[in-house]
């Protein structure tokens, strides 16, 4: 679910929405990671002046924690 909302709401930044992807990993039993891949001139899209895009992804996410009560660690990467 967190990841699906992820993958959604990069896509509608980004100048190429076909090469974003999202990749969840259960860290622990209490953190799950999420890294969003795309391409490196959309990166800074994705992350925004002095990290506020990337700031209010995290804290869309973590409503989601306050219901689940998992931890999510966000993270952004080039495709390679």
């Amino acid at each position: 679910m967190v990841a699906d909302f992820l993958l959604s709401y990069a896509k509608l930044l980004v100048e190429n929405p076909e090469d974003i992807s999202v990749k969840h990993v259960q860290a622990d039993r209490e953190t799950d990671e999420i890294t969003i891949f795309a391409q490196r001139e959309d990166i800074g899209k994705l992350i925004g002046k002095e990290g506020k895009m990337i700031n209010a992804m995290k804290t869309v996410v973590s409503a989601c924690k306050a219901k689940g009560g998992k931890n999510y660690r966000i993270h952004v990467k080039e495709v390679s």
